[in-house]
């Protein structure tokens, strides 16, 4: 049962794309949506069995690389964390191949499309499921390139191309310092199995590794360059700039990334290795400053953006901001009870995204449309539910987790530990939770509530999605209704043993009961922020209240919003220093001095070049007269009875031989 949840994707993946054609369009994608179905279903029974039962399921199929101390197995580990996993991916992967049968049946190659979905959710098990680094960086690779096929799916499309090139290549980042992590995780430990690793963790926290005169903690070096391979994957701030790009795909490829796949895989890393972060408190430290620098920025920025799906991505930049330094305050179960709460609202969110795309003719500008709530009310009652749920709304899903992770960073301020920095992620974290509001009613407000922005001719042709579309948006909305407050006990709840070993935090760094006893003001800081958000919202987009008109601070406000709209210029800054910086090298230098110059001069073409020339001279030879010919004949005697021997035995005085010199003088006329 647990290799078929593995398999049946696979399967589907391969017989999909091999014999899509015979299958037709709704012919694969109901195949493939049975064989994901299926996955779904079997990691339910998982949950059940790990979850609730605490039997965790440990599989070795056989060896897969053996040399010396360093052996690899093919093996599969099911614990609480895995199954909580399997069962976000597989859920939302259903629904959105459910979703697509619909949305893609006008394209012509709709049965690639769900091969493609299919290997991304085969990668993504893949990942989740590895008992070991390099069978995870397998998963983690191959999630990589599926990202890249699927944004790339339209590949006609110039943006599409683009998107997909700078999703990949900024990964690589990422992808390379983890595979530094894993190289020196071997060299630390000597192996690279779960099972082996975390025992031994706290026998070598006075290990240090000497390179290039540094002395480096080995475990810090290590968690280093994992949290680095975490920021390029989950989009955290310096890396964060292909998420937002990646839209550019089709959008249920949008909804799978962004809610159970990808971007998670960041966080799940950073869950699965919390026996290693627990004793690295720097790498911590960086968490948290990464984690809610990520949440501020990006809930700024969402609030300028006008596209559609953007606004959207912006808003899963800022909820794994908030993951992450959820991560860094060293409450594992917290930030997975976010991730699968966040996965239900932000699938949900994308989800009815695509259905106004698909409603009005592909137009993704929020500012040209508008009364869509008219002729779309089904969607548009179910994004409100999403965006209620994204806004933490009280009783809503992601009330439960968000609110939960502030009220954890309000315990250092009230503690009598001295951690600034975690005060820091606290008001940073607050902040983001009034922006998040904002941008989300203006989604709301612009697109279904204010006066339409469209022709009439296009709006007349606006109409509901079809039942294969709007099933999976009440399935995701009752989720982001009702999950939260299911699974909040045996996720978060005092005393619960759901996760047995699966995470590890250290006693001092545990504060749950800490964040119950919090005064009851701090508690409601976050709906006030997020009513407030909402009221200014609405005011600005209902009255006509002119922010800039209306403070004496307009100055401030003017360059202040400028700056934001403008992505606070790092795409820009990234282009004129590092990518510019790049580029004239590799052309100047790389291409140019080395490749077209010194290697191909010694290479092909100075060899090819070097053989005409002397075929050429050489050819001069045959004259066709006889003393010519004669000439190399004696020529040629000679030197095999003159020469030889002084070559042999004593090349150096061989040219200074009076025979030779004489000979030589000797021929000269027969020339």
């Amino acid at each position: 049962m647990y290799l078929l949840i593995l398999t049946l994707p696979l399967l589907g993946s391969l017989i999909t794309g091999f014999l899509g054609r015979f299958l037709g369009r709704y012919g694969a994608g109901i195949f493939s949506t049975a064989c994901v179905t299926g996955s779904m279903l079997m990691s339910l029974l998982a949950f059940y069995e790990v979850g609730f039962t605490n039997t965790p399921c440990y599989l070795i199929l056989t060896n897969w690389i053996t040399s010396g101390i360093f052996s690899i197995s093919w093996g599969f580990l099911f614990d609480s964390l895995t199954c909580v996993m399997l069962l976000v991916v597989t859920i939302v992967s259903t629904l959105v191949h459910l979703y697509s049968i619909k949305y893609m049946e006008n394209d012509p190659h709709s049965p690639r499309f769900m091969a493609f979905l299919q290997i991304f959710t085969f990668f993504m098990l893949m990942l989740v499921t590895a008992d070991n680094l390099v069978q995870m960086f397998l998963g983690w690779e191959g999630v990589g390139i599926s990202s890249y096929l699927l944004i790339n799916f339209w590949h006609t499309r110039y943006w599409a191309n683009q998107s997909a090139l700078k999703a990949l290549l900024v990964n690589r980042i990422g992808d390379f310092s983890l595979s530094i992590g894993i190289f020196l995780t071997f060299y630390v430990f000597r192996s690279v199995e779960y099972s082996l690793i975390f025992p031994m963790i706290p026998l070598f926290l006075d290990s240090y590794i000497y390179f290039l005169g540094l002395k480096l903690h080995s475990l810090t070096t290590i968690s280093f360059f994992l949290f680095l391979g975490a920021v390029g994957k989950s989009a955290q701030l310096g890396l964060h700039t292909w998420l937002p790009d990646a839209m550019e795909g089709p959008t249920p490829v949008s909804a799978l990334i962004h809610a159970a796949t990808m971007v998670t895989a960041g966080v799940f890393l950073l869950v699965r290795f919390s026996p290693l972060f627990e004793f690295t408190p720097f790498i911590l430290f960086l968490m948290v400053v990464f984690g809610s620098l990520t949440a501020f920025f990006a809930s700024m920025v969402g609030v300028f953006q006008n596209d559609l799906k953007k606004i959207i991505a912006y808003s899963t930049c800022s909820q794994l901001g908030y993951m992450v330094f959820c991560c860094g305050l060293s409450n594992y179960a917290v930030t997975m009870f976010h991730l699968s709460n966040h996965a239900f609202f932000k699938a949900l969110l994308f989800l009815c995204a695509g259905s106004v795309i698909h409603a009005i003719s592909d137009e993704q500008d929020i500012r040209k449309m508008g009364s869509l709530i008219n002729f779309l009310p089904l969607t548009y009652s179910v994004m409100l539910i999403g965006t209620l749920a994204l806004t933490g709304f009280p009783f809503l899903t992601g009330f439960y987790s968000k609110d939960f992770i502030l009220e954890l960073s309000q315990v250092f301020r009230y503690s009598n530990i001295e951690l600034t920095y975690k005060s820091f992620a606290c008001w940073l974290g607050n902040t983001s939770v009034f922006f998040t509001a904002f941008y989300s009613f203006r989604l709301i407000y612009l697109t279904f509530i204010n006066n339409p922005n469209t022709h009439r001719i296009l709006l007349n042709k606006v109409h509901e999605s079809s039942f294969l579309m709007y099933f999976p948006l009440i399935i995701l909305a009752v989720g982001s209704l009702f999950i939260g407050f299911l699974t909040k006990d045996f996720f978060i709840g005092p005393g619960s043993n759901f996760w047995n070993n699966a995470i590890f935090t250290l006693p001092t760094n545990s504060v749950y009961f800490e964040a119950e006893f919090l005064p009851t003001g701090i508690k409601w800081l976050p709906f006030v922020l997020s009513f407030l958000g909402i009221i200014l919202a609405t005011s600005i987009n209902i009255t006509n209240f002119n922010l800039y008109n209306s403070s004496k601070w307009s100055p401030i406000l003017y360059f202040t919003t400028f700056l934001v709209s403008k992505k606070w210029f790092i795409d820009i800054l990234y282009n004129r220093t590092l990518v510019k910086l790049i580029l004239n090298f590799g052309y100047r230098t790389s291409f140019k001095t080395f490749d077209r110059g010194f290697i191909e001069l010694l290479g092909p073409y100075g060899i090819s070049k070097l053989v005409l020339s002397y075929s050429r001279k050489i050819m001069h030879l045959q004259t066709g007269q006889i003393t010519h010919y004669l000439f190399f004949m004696v020529l040629g005697i000679c030197f095999f009875v003159i020469g030889l021997p002084y070559i042999i035995f004593d090349p150096f005085s061989f040219l200074l031989d009076y025979r030779l010199i004489g000979l030589f003088f000797l021929l000269v006329p027969l020339n």
